[in-house]
Formats: C-alpha cells, structure tokens, sequence
C-alpha cells in the first residue's frame, strides 16, 4: 500500500456564533485526505498533524459536532492553529 492510500485527513471548523463545539466539515482518506490537505494549504489553513486524533475523528461523521470526550484534544490543537495564525498575521 503507498503511503497516500495510509493518509487520512480530517478538517474540524469551530465558530462560537454557530454551535457549541467543533464541527466536522470533511473526512478522508488516501487521494480525498489529499485533496482536503490541498484545499486548507491553498485556503492558508495551517494543518496540525495528530495520527492518533485524526484516526478518532475520521470516525466522527461530516457534518456532525466532536463528541465531549474529545473536546480537550481538539482545543488543543485549534489553540495551537490560532497561535500560529497569529504568529503569520504580524
């Protein structure tokens, strides 16, 4: 198996105006994780890689909210996304 067939890909969205916890908005695996990577690089999305969180939420279906047991990880990496994000804005 090549390594794009083993990559998974999954994208998580948190807008406080809209819900209450991060939602899901794509999930994928070998040419889709691809495609989903491709698309946040060229959105200027910083990705965060986490093998054993990504392989959790890529269970979590598109279009529905994390489950509460995985609120503390998810903050985690969102907090680090925004740190650089700023880090790029100055």
């Amino acid at each position: 198996m090549a390594d794009t067939e083993k990559k998974k890909a999954v994208a998580v969205t948190y807008d406080q105006q809209r819900g209450d916890a991060p939602l899901i908005v794509a999930s994928g695996k070998g040419l889709m994780a691809e495609q989903i990577i491709k698309v946040a690089r060229e959105a200027g999305v910083e990705i965060a890689q986490d093998a054993d969180l990504t392989e959790v939420l890529s269970k979590v279906p598109v279009g529905t909210e994390i489950p509460v047991e995985l609120y503390q990880a998810v903050a985690e990496v969102l907090a680090f996304v925004y740190r650089v994000n700023k880090k790029q804005r100055r």
